[in-house]
Order: C-alpha cells, then sequence, then structure tokens
C-alpha cells in the first residue's frame, strides 16, 4: 500500500518516482531547480519502526534525462531492487538533466540536500547514509564524500576520478572502497587509483579492486557481489 510521508510516497519493497525542489537563496520560487529520483524502501519499512540505513546512487552519463525516469533503473541498485523488495537500505536515485552532465553533474550541495529531504521523511539512522555511483556518478561520489565526509558512513565510487589532491584530506575521514576495470578506455585505471594513493599518504581507510580485464564496465560485476552492501552496513557514521 502507498503511503505519503509529507511529500514523499513509499511502497515497501517498491520503488516510486519522485520529485523535490532544490532550495536555492539566491533564486526566485519561479527559478527553483526540481530535481527527478526512484526511492525505494524495503519490504519491512515501518514508519514507526526500525531505523534503515540510506544509499544514494549516482547514475552514469547514459541514463541522463529530462523525461525518462526509468533510464535510472538500467544499472546498479536501481535496477537490483526491481526484483529485491528485500534489499537492506533505504534508495534513493537521482536523474540528472541531461544539460547537466558530465562537468556539472552531481552537485554536492544539492545531493545533500537531497539527501536530507528524504531523511526527513523517512525513519532512516543518520549515522548510516552512504553513496556510491558509476562513471559520472563515480566523480560524483568521490566529489560528495569529498564535500560532506562528516556527513558519509562509507563510499563506493566505481570507474570514476577527480581532484587527488584537493580531495586526499578530505577523503581520508571516509572509508571508502573503490572499484575499476583494468582496462577502461573511457576512465583511465589512474583516475581512481591517483585518489587512493592521495588518501593513504593521508593514512585513510581505502581500498582499490580493478578487475584486469575488465574495460569500462566495472560496475556490473561490484554491484552483483553481495560483499559490498555487508561491507557498508559494517560501517556508521563516528557521531561528533
Amino acid at each position: 500500500m502507498t503511503q505519503a510521508e509529507g511529500d514523499v510516497k513509499v511502497e515497501p519493497g517498491k520503488q516510486l518516482p519522485q520529485k523535490m525542489e532544490l532550495k536555492d537563496d539566491a533564486k526566485s520560487d519561479a527559478t527553483r531547480t526540481t530535481v527527478r529520483y526512484l526511492l525505494f524502501v524495503p519490504k519491512d519499512y515501518k514508519a514507526d519502526g526500525q531505523k534503515w540505513p540510506l544509499m544514494l546512487f549516482l547514475h552514469g552519463s547514459g541514463e541522463s534525462s529530462d523525461d525518462n525516469i526509468d533510464l535510472v533503473k538500467v544499472h546498479g541498485p536501481p535496477k537490483i531492487v526491481e526484483s529485491k523488495p528485500d534489499f537492506p537500505f533505504v534508495l534513493v536515485s537521482p536523474q540528472c538533466p541531461k544539460e547537466h552532465i558530465v562537468g556539472s553533474a552531481w552537485k554536492p550541495e544539492e545531493m545533500m540536500q537531497l539527501i536530507d529531504h528524504v531523511a526527513g521523511k523517512l525513519n532512516v539512522d543518520p549515522d548510516r547514509i552512504y553513496v556510491t555511483g558509476l562513471s559520472m556518478g563515480g566523480y560524483g561520489t568521490w566529489r560528495l564524500a569529498a564535500t560532506y565526509p562528516e556527513r558519509i558512513a562509507a563510499a563506493i565510487p566505481i570507474c570514476g576520478g577527480g581532484d587527488a589532491e584537493k580531495y586526499a584530506k578530505p577523503l581520508s575521514k571516509v572509508p571508502i572502497w573503490a572499484f575499476h576495470g583494468g582496462k577502461d578506455p573511457v576512465v583511465p585505471t589512474h583516475e581512481s587509483q591517483d585518489i587512493v594513493d592521495a588518501v593513504k599518504a593521508e593514512h585513510g581507510d581505502i581500498q582499490l579492486t580493478v578487475y584486469p580485464e575488465a574495460g569500462h564496465d566495472s560496475w556490473t560485476e561490484t554491484y552483483n557481489n553481495p560483499k559490498i552492501y555487508d561491507w557498508l552496513l559494517a560501517h556508521r557514521r563516528e557521531s561528533k
């Protein structure tokens, strides 16, 4: 049965399309940005029951669209939950508009607004907020964790990259398991390796798994591996 919790609709064991307006003091109400996203809650979710971990999933550029939210289900957790109603996370999967892909995709401030919006409406454990993403979403994962290390309990960036020197110190505060294909022709493997090396130099909790024969698709094997979900759930944010 679909339930409305504020302006968020949930149906335990199902994934439903949603939207929210971002708050921006520099914009008028008429020009606010609307974020479209998919929201899944586990089949045992109850508003007055246990608190659930939240996973933010950031897709790659191929799933960007202005009018087809179902594209977000092509890869990763949003695909998995379509046939796995007991997936043990509240899953938030935003869609990037086409005009914002690549360089301007997945702005950390917008993604944290989305996390706070959902967590404020649902029964979410604020100490178990995780982020993962692939390709363009891998870049977004690195960026979000580096911008809000105090909010993210753990992160799994896949075939992404970023500013290793800038990100190293903040990312040293976040447990990270990165993945990349050894023969990736789109995002070179060193994009992940450079950040991992920089974070290790800051004594961070970070590891990198490289699939030696994989190309750009290093996400299918990763998201099909139950060990990554156990790894995420083993981490909690250290309450300040």
